[in-house]
């Protein structure tokens, strides 16, 4: 378990996290999400100790991290930092080299994760001759050619096509499958949905939301409901206690003061006709960052 406590950073007067705590535990997927200048970076870079926090402390299973517990870490940073000369492999190569790893094994790993991410065929390429996507793929390469135990990703789906996507995911979701605690952060709301089993949501350097993806969904969920039947809907406008948030012939998605009011609707709309669908909503991620960083 990577366990962040109580983390607070300032520059000069300017304090950038206040009291910051989560963990991303073993074996799940941890989605990091804010908006720009929320704290999320600084964050990364106290956990990987890049960076020194005024107050806090970072562990790994219990223990406050020490430098040689980090260089079991793999991280990515936002800003592409490969060597834009060198060869795609050369560089993986070189990478897993640095963590003690012998020219056989390396040069191992730098291929199966190559050919893992579909670089394959660009390995004797220099990074600068990719697309950016590609150099992204290298990047995540980079980050897992050393076969860590804990994994920190600053945006790492950033210029990917949604097939490339689906390819850094599988790779990712193997490795917490494998144990490893995964970190990551992103804009793209939708793949942090699907993605991860736990989410953080920080917001002016404090965390506003924290828990299961799950979880949270329900927290934030209301009794909203849909409903599909063969006949018009236009009658839940009149129905005390709905409020009707979409509609369209026999389409509607409305909120209900009880779930009496709910069941009732439904009985009603039995009653016209056949029901398709009637469901309750949950909220997106979206949605619930919204409300939550408000």
């Amino acid at each position: 378990m990577l366990e962040i406590r109580n983390v607070t950073k300032t520059y000069g007067t300017r304090q950038v996290l206040t009291d910051v705590s989560f963990d991303v535990a073993p074996g799940r997927m941890t989605g990091f999400v804010g908006g720009n200048g929320a704290g999320k970076t600084t964050t990364m870079r106290i956990i990987l100790g890049v960076l020194s926090a005024n107050e806090g402390t970072v562990s790994l299973a219990g223990n406050q991290l020490t430098p040689d517990d980090r260089r079991r870490f793999g991280y990515m940073p936002e800003e592409r930092g490969l060597y834009p000369k060198m060869k795609v492999e050369e560089q993986l190569v070189y990478l897993a080299r640095l963590h003690g790893f012998t020219p056989e094994a390396a040069r191992r790993n730098a291929r199966d994760l190559l050919e893992r991410l579909d670089l394959g065929e660009r390995r004797n390429d220099a990074v600068e001759s990719l697309s950016l996507g590609n150099q992204q793929r290298a990047q995540i390469a980079a980050a897992l050619v050393h076969d860590p135990e804990v994994l920190v990703l600053d945006e790492p789906f950033s210029g990917l096509d949604p097939l490339a996507v689906d390819v850094v995911v599988g790779v990712l979701k193997d490795r917490a499958t494998a144990g490893a605690p995964v970190l990551f952060s992103s804009h793209q709301l939708d793949i942090v949905e699907r993605l991860c089993d736990d989410l953080v949501i920080i917001a002016d350097g404090k965390i506003r939301a924290n828990g299961s993806r799950d979880g949270l969904r329900a927290q934030h969920s209301r009794l909203r409901y849909e409903l599909l039947s063969s006949g018009d809907a236009g009658w839940l406008r009149t129905e005390s206690g709905v409020t009707v948030v979409n509609f369209d012939g026999g389409y509607a998605v409305f909120d209900a003061d009880s779930e009496a009011t709910a069941q009732h609707v439904l009985r009603t709309a039995l009653s016209r006709g056949d029901v398709a669908t009637f469901a309750p909503q949950h909220p997106s991620l979206a949605e619930i960052f919204k409300e939550v960083i408000k």
